[in-house]
């Protein structure tokens, strides 16, 4: 072979295997080592290297893992600085129902997780008729709209109401695990990650609805389950759109069975404050919860505390209307705004297991998003999955 052409197959290579801005580019993944152009691959551990603006010198060699599962993030990256507010910039709306037939209204609730050079996402598809579950993959989301959808009712996830998924990996059992709602809390768990066939039939974290959750639910639902784990335990979290957070927890050697009964974590007079859609994750030392409120506007927006614990208590940090984890009002669009709802979504992490790590550098999280004129039956609200990014970050 000439010299030239093996130096152009050489930088076709190079150009096919990039991670995209803000991507991983080095530690616990297989896929691309090297940065798209305008970013470099910045080195923060063994664990995790990422792509941040800069210009870029060309390929870097990063430590992989030897293990051909995934590895658990060891030790997190930095975690920047806790801010005092917050700004962000939005997409359009980047994915929606695709025209096939499924006469799906909204896709919504996304959850996702880097791996392996690619961004993993799943999420719920509504309709009048009900809700199951959707997954996708793309590798820059510029191209997010033109991912293919997997429906998992094609799984032995199976038919029937599934909504609100959250997906990690559980390092002890070297098994991705997704958690859901199908009027309890359930999970389905697959070896493979992009092998949307091989999730298995649902199974329930508890036997019924506990008592706790029936005794206050009033006329609210019981969604949106969350898990996280921290050395000791698996913690669940749900919601009752009634101003109650619940929280049980089990050792992480007994995951997924021996839940304790759910204890309520926080509670709220005001329902709309503390509606649904939590989300924990673990930044260096401490951790951050984000609840989904309705706001004086009919609006809805994140809340944030933090905790040195999981089980909490939880401190305030940006909850207020004036002064937001996510709002329209902190958040900058190209334009007119296309959403005046930041509504369930899920922040991007640094690792994929199931300690939810964070880095406070350069958020960006996955939302839902309505047309602002859209009205009618909520099932079939017509919701589209768009990113925010952080834009004050300080590193």
């Amino acid at each position: 072979m000439k010299r030239s052409a093996f130096l152009v197959l050489i930088s076709s290579a190079f150009a096919l295997a990039q991670s995209p801005l803000w991507g991983q580019c080095g530690g616990n993944i297989r896929g691309p080592k090297t940065c798209v152009a305008g970013a470099v691959c910045k080195f923060y551990n063994p664990w995790y290297s990422q792509c941040i603006p800069g210009n870029n010198p060309g390929p870097t060699t990063t430590q992989q893992p030897t293990s051909q599962n995934p590895q658990p993030t060891s030790t997190p990256p930095p975690g920047g600085d806790l801010p005092s507010s917050l700004k962000w910039s939005s997409t359009e709306a980047l994915i929606g129902p695709k025209n096939d037939g499924r006469n799906i209204d909204g896709i919504k609730d996304p959850s996702i997780v880097y791996y392996n050079g690619v961004y993993h996402v799943f999420a719920s598809t509504a309709q009048s008729a009900g809700y199951n579950l959707v997954y996708l993959n793309f590798t820059d989301f510029n191209d997010a709209g033109k991912a293919d959808f997997f429906y998992l009712d094609q799984s032995g996830i199976g038919t029937g109401y599934r909504a609100a998924p959250q997906v990690f990996y559980f390092a002890p059992q070297k098994l991705w695990y997704l958690v859901y709602q199908n009027g309890n809390a359930a999970y389905s768990t697959n070896p493979d990650i992009s092998d949307p066939k091989g999730w298995t039939a649902p199974k329930t974290f508890y036997t019924d609805m506990p008592d706790i959750i029936r005794d206050n639910i009033g006329d609210g639902y019981w969604v949106d389950m969350w898990v996280i784990c921290d050395d000791a335990k698996c913690h669940l979290f749900s919601s009752d759109d009634n101003g109650h957070l619940y929280r049980s927890e089990t050792p992480i050697s007994d995951y997924p069975e021996g839940f304790t009964q759910p204890v309520i974590d926080m509670e709220d007079a005001n329902r709309y404050a503390l509606f649904e859609a939590a989300n924990v994750y673990r930044v260096n030392d401490y951790y951050l919860l984000l609840i989904e409120a309705i706001g004086t506007d009919s609006r809805r927006w994140f809340r944030s505390w933090t905790s040195n614990s999981i089980a909490g208590p939880w401190k305030a940090h940006l909850d207020t209307e004036s002064n937001p984890f996510a709002r329209a009002n902190n958040v900058a669009f190209n334009g007119t705004a296309w959403t005046k709802d930041i509504s369930h979504g899920e922040l991007i992490r640094t690792g994929y297991d199931q300690t939810l790590e964070i880095s406070l550098c350069n958020m960006r999280y996955i939302y839902q998003g309505l047309d602002p004129e859209a009205g009618g039956e909520y099932n079939a609200l017509p919701w589209r999955l768009a990113l925010i990014t952080q834009t004050n970050s300080s590193c």
